[in-house]
């Protein structure tokens, strides 16, 4: 097996730039990446700590009105409908948040799915396997698992519930409990995150689409195409791109298939590298990182915490309305599924893609690490509260039972997540310290200045 489980004490401090850069050959799995990748990475996962803040604020305020006097006020305030009715968008306020700002949510998941893979350090597909692999292994796993929780039990349906990994409220977790954990670590858990994001709405797109309207859906074609043009010269201007935008998304919402989808097509249609005339890819940020940049504090500050607000309201009843809750096979698929089968899924996928490779960890690093970054893996919210919804209609007795499933399993994932990372704070604080060690004061740390000359 490469690499030992837990790993030993950590190495004196003049062995560290050997442990992190050992002289070998041999695959790592976990190596550090280029000074450039490391600080955009920092930069979102600062963010998206934030965003997990607010969302975890929205999701209390939520449970708070819904189990108050006044819960009947919070189910009248997701139930009003608005918008043009001559556009068939006359919907509840629940519906805007699930429809409309989660496509937002998935726009910037598909700009930085695109720019991982076309301009960060996942171009080089030895290092893209290992989280692509671990983030299927972590969406397969957990379907099977609810699957056979439910074989008999009518709610098969929401076998995709399980599947998806929070990363907002995992980075929350990380913050508390985590905040020396490697660079690589952070960066595998993130770009696992947003892959079964986008698998996650694969299977949206899929598994829950209704009743098809194949007009709205090629017509569709037409705004999103005269988008792509627009960007690929790389326009910026919002009143050009934003009406084709919402042209898209309007349409496709209109086909029946989940207007979320939009928001995924629309991120992949911008460019990623910079182009001038018939010269072709030049070095350098396109407009990905504009977009980016621009709406990612809307997605991570607004659209997802709203959604949560709207979505996370369920009347729990004590300790016996939970237990009730959870009898439903339904709920306790969803504990198994990301609890269980979310970390067998990860830890597993990475395990096999290290044997079967002969790749091993990087310096300093053990596969009690790998286990923790699963369990954090677990933490399941935005996608999976959608998919249930999808799923069995929002605010049915079922639905209502796989929130409390969600949040249950959530938290439950946390917990051990911060139980393993725990034991391991003393080697993350000492590799912390040396890959933020910066003796020139010039704002680029050492060890990366190494690498680069």
């Amino acid at each position: 097996m490469p690499g030992s489980l837990v790993g030993g004490d950590p190495p004196d401090p003049g062995r560290w730039e050997t442990v992190l850069n050992p002289p070998t050959r041999r695959a790592l799995l976990f190596a550090r990446g280029s000074w450039a990748e490391t600080r955009r990475i920092a930069g979102i996962l600062r963010e998206e700590t934030i965003g997990g803040a607010l969302l975890l604020a929205a999701t209390v305020l939520a449970l708070g009105w819904a189990n108050s006097p006044w819960s009947g006020t919070y189910d009248a305030l997701l139930a009003t409908d608005f918008g043009p009715a001559a556009l068939h968008l006359d919907l509840s306020v629940r519906e805007w948040a699930a429809d409309g700002l989660l496509a937002v949510f998935f726009f910037v998941a598909g700009l930085e799915l695109k720019r991982e893979f076309v301009a960060g350090d996942l171009r080089d597909p030895s290092r893209a396997a290992v989280p692509v692999a671990a983030a299927a292994g972590g969406v397969a796993v957990p379907a099977v698992l609810y699957s056979l929780v439910n074989l008999h039990s009518g709610a098969l349906r929401g076998w995709a519930i399980p599947t998806a990994t929070d990363i907002a409220f995992a980075l929350s977790v990380l913050a508390v409990v985590g905040r020396s954990l490697p660079t690589a670590l952070r960066t595998f858990l993130l770009t696992l995150a947003v892959v079964d994001d986008l698998l996650a709405i694969a299977i949206i797109a899929v598994a829950y689409t209704g009743e098809l309207s194949a007009v709205p859906l090629v017509v569709a074609v037409v705004p999103l195409a005269a988008f792509t043009v627009l960007v690929q010269r790389r326009v910026r201007a919002w009143w050009l791109l934003l009406p084709l935008a919402v042209l898209t998304w309007t349409l496709v919402h209109a086909s029946g298939v989940h207007a979320t989808v939009a928001g995924v097509l629309l991120g992949f249609a911008v460019p990623v590298a910079r182009s001038e005339g018939g010269g072709g890819p030049q070095a350098g940020p396109g407009l990905a990182e504009h977009f980016e940049h621009r709406w990612r504090p809307v997605s991570a500050g607004v659209a997802v915490p709203v959604f949560a607000f709207c979505s996370a309201g369920v009347t729990v009843g004590g300790f016996g309305g939970l237990a009730d809750a959870l009898s439903d096979r339904a709920a306790l698929g969803v504990v198994v599924g990301l609890v269980v089968g979310k970390a067998v899924g990860i830890f597993a996928t990475t395990w096999l893609v290290a044997r079967f490779t002969g790749a091993s960890l990087d310096g300093g690093l053990a596969w009690i690490d790998v286990a923790g970054l699963a369990l954090l893996g677990g933490i399941g919210f935005t996608v999976s509260l959608l998919i249930g919804e999808l799923a069995f209609g929002p605010g049915s007795a079922r639905d209502d039972h796989v929130k409390v499933g969600v949040l249950a399993a959530s938290v439950i994932a946390a917990l051990l997540a911060t139980m393993v990372l725990r034991l391991r704070n003393r080697v993350y604080a000492r590799i912390h310290q040396l890959e933020t060690a910066d003796d020139d004061h010039d704002g680029v740390p050492d060890i990366y200045r190494a690498a680069r000359s």
